[in-house]
């Protein structure tokens, strides 16, 4: 999920703040205007789309550390788990704090929170669904970044050895490696930088741990600035995502990049308002040309709308686009459900509590499963 302000149009000032509500569809999740480029026209294979579900939030909610459980944070229900499958959704993205389930770096887990974490992963893969794994840090423990100070690449290494090594037995559960990495606000007095190169160097010392422990899951990799599809080849958070996770290594190239995509204005989604009804294919347009032209895979790991017409029409057309580059996508995961986001939260997928309704968005992803 994005807490961020407006992203490169307005930090770096080729248009003033009241612009934003006139950024055109083709806008680069609202931080560019440049042209998209052609995708290939050749697929690089069969279709590979078989994920499709959503991002059961609640164990990553809350400022405290480690927190208390059921009162700062929660984990998802069995209930919530069989409503998605009950749709047809084939996985389950369950986001968590690295912080809370390994609370020392490099050091032992914590037997209760990985119990926790445990029980929902067990019982997704019981009743026929998959599971992505997602530490939802940000490329930060302790709100420091990795390699930055405290933290280095190393601990980020040790954490995946042992996440692989408790779940390696079970290639239904898919590794996603972290959470939309990015940069500090540069605004900010003591900002911390995130260079693409320290976090690809990061990433490829994360699953060389991963591979030694002989475990074979499918990895994904985000990319830097927010993990942005749109943004994927900009230079606003240094340098091009599109040119240094080509350096991604895996020994046994069971990997694909993960991205994220939201249709408000900047992209963030912190609005339920669609640009327009295209905005969706636009913005995935310059990700998924350069996954085609590279012959990678990729993952839409989050994206969302309101429940109003113009934001259905261009989840209809994201997820469109997807299904006509099912060479390239290996599938999706909506944001968001979960218990504590409450009926009013604009992305909520979860039905209603009084009604047993389903939203207006579900309505839509079903037609996409």
């Amino acid at each position: 999920m994005k807490f961020r302000a407006i992203c490169s149009l307005i930090s770096r000032a080729r248009v003033p703040l009241t612009m934003v509500a006139l950024l055109s569809a083709g806008s680069l999740g609202g931080c560019a205007a440049d042209p998209q480029p052609a995708i290939p026209l050749d697929p690089i294979g069969p279709s590979v789309l078989t994920r499709r579900g959503v991002s059961l939030s609640g164990a990553e909610f809350g400022s405290a550390v480690p927190g208390v459980f059921g009162a700062d944070y929660t984990y998802p229900t069995h209930a919530e788990v069989d409503y998605y499958v009950g749709k047809g959704m084939t996985i389950m993205r369950i986001p968590f704090r690295w912080e809370r389930v390994q609370p020392t770096l490099s050091g032992p887990f914590d037997e209760t929170e990985l119990a926790r974490l445990d029980d929902i992963v067990s019982y997704t893969l019981a009743v026929g669904s998959g599971v992505l794994l997602d530490p939802h840090n940000y490329a930060r423990y302790d709100d420091v970044l990795i390699g930055y100070a405290t933290v280095t690449a190393a601990d980020f290494a040790d954490f995946w050895g042992k996440l692989a090594d408790h779940y390696k037995d079970n290639t239904k559960i898919d590794f996603g490696l972290m959470n939309e990495p990015h940069s500090d606000d540069a605004s900010v007095a003591g900002a911390q930088k995130l260079r693409t190169e320290d976090w690809v160097a990061a990433a490829n010392g994360a699953i060389q741990a991963i591979r030694a422990t002989g475990a074979l899951n499918l990895i994904t990799v985000s990319g830097n600035g927010w993990d942005t599809a749109s943004g994927w080849n900009d230079t606003w958070y240094g340098s091009p995502n599109g040119n240094q996770l080509l350096n991604i290594v895996d020994p046994a190239d069971n990997f694909a990049f993960e991205a994220h995509q939201y249709m408000d204005s900047d992209g963030s989604g912190t609005s339920g308002t669609c640009v327009a009804s295209n905005t969706g294919s636009t913005r995935l347009t310059a990700f998924t040309a350069w996954l085609r032209g590279n012959k990678r895979h990729g993952f839409l790991g989050e994206f969302g709308g309101g429940p109003n017409e113009t934001c259905l029409a261009a989840i209809d057309d994201m997820l469109t686009h997807i299904d006509t580059y099912a060479d390239v996508y290996l599938g999706w995961t909506w944001w968001g459900a979960g218990p504590w986001w409450g009926p009013n939260y604009i992305f909520t997928v979860e039905p209603n509590a009084t009604t047993g309704a389903d939203q207006p968005q579900m309505g839509v992803l079903v037609q996409h499963l």
